[in-house]
């Protein structure tokens, strides 16, 4: 056990590494206790989120306690198989999902903007 705490000391994490977890591609009936058992075999569990949106359905969050945790958790579970299904793992990034976010919210903008004042982007 002493091995395996000071390898974790020693270990040097990329930046885009954390403890929040974003998982896509989950089968839509997927239940918290499936999640916290795929999931939980690699460490502690703080929380998990499941998309129940038309948006968001097939999608999850899974906050670890230790980073370490995460970083072993998304090496294993990257492309793992459930239900038929390859789950995506990655490292949740704040900066991605605002700018998606924002994205989004621009493009409505524009829609309204052109249903306004009658402009079409369709060819004629």
């Amino acid at each position: 056990m002493a091995s395996i705490s000071l390898r974790k000391v020693n270990t040097r994490l990329p930046p885009e590494v954390n403890r929040v977890l974003y998982v896509r591609n989950l089968p839509f009936n997927i239940s918290s206790e499936e999640m916290y058992d795929i999931f939980g075999k690699y460490g502690a569990i703080r929380q998990i989120r499941i998309g129940t949106s038309k948006e968001t359905r097939g999608t999850a969050f899974v906050v670890y306690e230790d980073i370490y945790d995460a970083k072993t958790a998304v090496d294993h579970l990257s492309g793992f198989n459930v239900a038929n299904r390859y789950l995506i793992v990655l490292y949740y990034q704040q900066a991605k999902m605002s700018k998606k976010f924002d994205q989004k919210k621009k493009e409505d903008e524009i829609a309204k903007m052109q249903e306004k004042y009658g402009v079409s982007t369709k060819d004629k």
